[in-house]
């Protein structure tokens, strides 16, 4: 028996749960149009709304008299419920954004419904920590005056596993057909939508189900559009005489145009500078130069695509529009491959959108390497028309032509380097050339050929590495201090200083490169035989008190066995480099190349000439001179011009 407290308790929450509600009252042609404004309105699904109709509209007459739906529309108490229960529960929970996580779970879900003279039910299983269903509340609705039979064990069983999205049979009951809900269907004049408008069902009448509705919108000559989801939303959820859209047209659908795909950034404003692992900006590395080298794909053309007609509730074609072929102009250095979508770079260089067209550009050209430009590192050629800052580096796999000076910068081109003016290298700079490099002049920079240096006015205190000449001619054409390397020859109007303070050391007839690795290994081994030297005396020591003790203790006899294996490493070590040695040592001495030193003035004293190993120190002052080897000696003779012929200048340059 339900209590009188019960009652005030239940009363009193219902009353709350009332107290929240908002409603709306909403004009529109159609109430579905009226739910989605109320949607918009209340900020909810129209799934949690309900309504009550105010007004009946009317379509009127050829438009005449058209009467628009009057509804007062609210949100399900149910909804409220939950959203109250879900706010409480997540009060503290939010997500990265900071709004409440949406709760997943559902409660389980029962439609009873009556179909023929069968008693019909629908079982959807909770979800998540969703209620299950009271199977006192079905039962409520199957038991009624006009129930003939139901199968009690066929819902309990329902209840545990479902229906699978279907109604299953679980009794019958009396049925009158006169009392059947009564179903009408409307199309609109442009047979574009299809609703229906059902009429309740009396006491021991049948309602409508999906395969009813289905019959009757095709008994009308519906052939296209009709949705069942709609459909089975109506039939569980029953909007009686009020319209309800169940079938609408197929909309036809255009085709694509045809457009480029690229793979790479076009909008050079998104090209960000690179941040290096702690998240610091590196403003040298500014990442503007998009490279690509030959044969790479720079972008896809995607084909137009066919429009897909639509047909009208009663089958009627809607016309869809294709897509149109856009034609693609390609700038310079790019073609199509054999397929006619594939757009491939024919060069190595740098990619961009000219007016539209992909253009590669071979040749990268600047004002300055600065601040603004940051480091470059470009797949081609670069013309610099001003200076290189300290602290820059400029990397090309093709020529570099500096206008400007050079400060402690990197300078590395796998083609020719041309520097019209002087750089300034302050013991910092590196030079790096896989052709010639050609300057006016240098001070203190490291600086690697791959052929020959020219400089047109003075090397002062530089470390040069060239694998063919080094040329220093003009006014002054002066060579001082350094250490200067050279396989052929080494050619300058004065080398040295007058005062004597700065050493000047010039070798030529070696591979610089095997020279300097010589060296390098050279000392290393020398570090390794004192280091054999010392351990040899360590083990000796520790043996001998093994002699005398017969035993050491467990730390020196560990300290042992470690020394004996750091020498068999080093013995091993020493092996290795010595091979290599001798591989370097039979390199030099079949050298072709015998080698000069040319000065057309004066060789300073204080200068060190190495003719293939063979020094001659230079003591006083030595004039239009030439040294070269001769039958294991160095030798002097007249001076004699330059082999290489500068008049020409780098190739491709003037």
């Amino acid at each position: 028996m339900v209590s009188i407290e019960k009652i005030r308790e239940e009363m009193q929450k219902r009353l709350s749960i009332d107290s929240e509600l908002h409603h709306v009252e909403v004009n529109a042609s159609t109430i579905d149009e009226a739910l989605a404004d109320a949607s918009v309105q209340l900020d909810m699904k129209t799934s949690c709304l309900e309504y009550e109709v105010v007004e009946r509209g009317s379509n009127g007459f050829l438009g005449i008299g058209k009467k628009p739906w009057k509804l007062r529309i609210y949100q399900n108490p149910e909804s409220i419920m939950k959203a109250k229960a879900a706010s409480e529960d997540d009060l503290f929970a939010s997500g990265a954004s900071g709004e409440a996580t949406r709760d997943e779970s559902r409660d389980g879900l029962f439609y009873v419904r009556r179909f023929g003279s069968s008693i019909m039910l629908k079982v959807l299983l909770p979800v998540g920590k969703g209620r299950p269903i009271d199977e006192k509340d079905v039962l409520a609705l199957v038991q009624r005056a006009d129930t003939e039979f139901f199968d009690q064990k066929k819902i309990e069983k329902f209840l545990k596993k479902g229906t699978d999205e279907k109604y299953e049979e679980i009794g019958l009951y009396k049925h009158i057909s006169a009392s059947d809900a009564s179903i009408s269907v409307d199309i609109s004049k442009d047979e574009m939508h299809g609703t229906i408008v059902v009429d309740p069902p009396a006491m021991s009448g049948a309602d409508v189900s999906a395969e009813q509705i289905e019959a009757a919108l095709k008994a009308q000559g519906i052939v296209a559009g009709i949705n069942m989801d709609r459909i089975n939303e109506f039939v569980d959820n029953p909007i009686y005489s009020s319209p309800f859209e169940v079938a609408s047209a197929i909309l036809p659908e255009d085709g694509k145009d045809s457009y480029l795909s690229y793979n790479f950034e076009i909008d050079q404003s998104k090209l960000k500078a690179r941040e290096s692992a702690e998240g610091k900006v590196d403003f040298k590395e500014l990442n503007r130069i998009q490279n690509v080298v030959k044969g790479q794909v720079l972008a896809t053309k995607v084909l137009a695509t066919r429009g897909h007609g639509g047909k009208t509730l009663f089958g009627r074609y809607l016309e869809a529009k294709n897509g149109k072929d856009i034609p693609v102009q390609l700038g310079q250095n790019v073609d199509f491959e054999k397929d006619g979508v594939t757009i491939v770079a024919k060069e190595d260089g740098q990619v961009l959108l000219v007016n539209g067209k992909i253009t590669v550009e071979p040749i990268l050209n600047l004002d300055a390497v600065n601040i603004k430009s940051g480091n470059v590192n470009f797949l081609g050629t670069v013309i610099i028309r001003g200076n290189v800052e300290d602290g820059f580096s400029v990397k090309a796999s093709g020529d570099i032509d500096i206008g400007g000076t050079v400060g402690k910068s990197v300078i590395e081109a796998d083609g020719n380097i041309i520097i019209h003016q002087g750089v300034f290298g302050k013991n910092e700079g590196h030079i790096k050339c896989g052709k010639s490099l050609w300057v006016k002049f240098v001070q203190e920079m490291k600086i690697d050929v791959e052929e020959n240096l020219v400089a047109t006015d003075s090397l002062m205190n530089c470390d040069v590495s060239a694998m063919k000449n080094i040329v220093v001619y003009g006014k002054k054409a002066q060579i001082t201090g350094g250490n200067l390397f050279a396989t052929e020859e080494i050619c300058a109007r004065t080398v040295g200083s007058a005062g004597g303070g700065t050493t000047t050391t010039l070798t030529v007839g070696v591979d610089p490169r095997a020279k300097k690795k010589l060296d390098e290994l050279l000392e290393s081994q020398g570090v390794l035989v004192k280091e054999l030297e010392n351990l040899d005396l360590d083990i000796a020591t520790l043996e001998n008190q093994k002699k005398i003790r017969r035993s050491l203790p467990k730390d020196k006899e560990a300290n042992l066995q470690k020394l004996v294996t750091r020498k068999h490493e080093i013995i091993g070590e020493s092996k290795s480099m010595s091979k290599e040695i001798e591989s370097l040592q039979e390199h030099l001495r079949e050298l072709k190349a015998a080698g000069r030193v040319k000065v057309e003035g004066i060789t300073y004293p204080g200068t060190k000439i190495y003719v293939r190993d063979v020094l001659d120190e230079i003591h006083t002052e030595v004039k239009n001179c030439t040294f070269y080897y001769e039958a294991s000696f160095a030798k002097r003779a007249k001076y004699e011009p330059p082999v290489l012929d500068v008049s020409k200048g780098p190739e491709g340059y003037n």
